[in-house]
């Protein structure tokens, strides 16, 4: 299945917004899924263009942007933090997350802390 990615490029002095790449991996390779793909991506320059973006890149190998790797923790499930708009600042909010993490794994570990 095709997965659609978002490649940050460097900003140039000129920039109005963040410039970015539109990177399209595990392309379909055959079969009727493949030649619409390949049709669609005729007009890739048109497409770039509607979507602001500098460029639309299609591979059929795997592609991965670290920028976009989400990380994970201990058990390897996705780790997010959400900063709350009224959390005194996100650095408080981080360290409340931390600190209920800690506490959580003691509590499994049955560990004092």
């Amino acid at each position: 299945m095709p997965r659609i990615q978002i490649l940050p490029l460097p900003e140039g002095i000129d920039d109005k917004r963040p410039p970015f790449a539109i990177v399209i991996d595990q392309a379909p390779t055959d079969g009727s899924l493949a030649a619409a793909f390949h049709d669609d991506l005729e007009w890739n320059s048109k497409l770039a263009e509607l979507l602001g973006a500098r460029a639309v890149l299609c591979f059929e190998d795997t592609i991965e942007i670290p920028a976009n790797a989400v990380p994970l923790d201990d058990d390897g499930r996705p780790l997010f933090l959400h900063p709350e708009s009224n959390a005194p600042s996100v650095r408080d909010q981080i360290e409340q997350e931390v600190n209920r993490y800690q506490d959580s794994a003691a509590q499994t570990a049955r560990l004092p802390r």
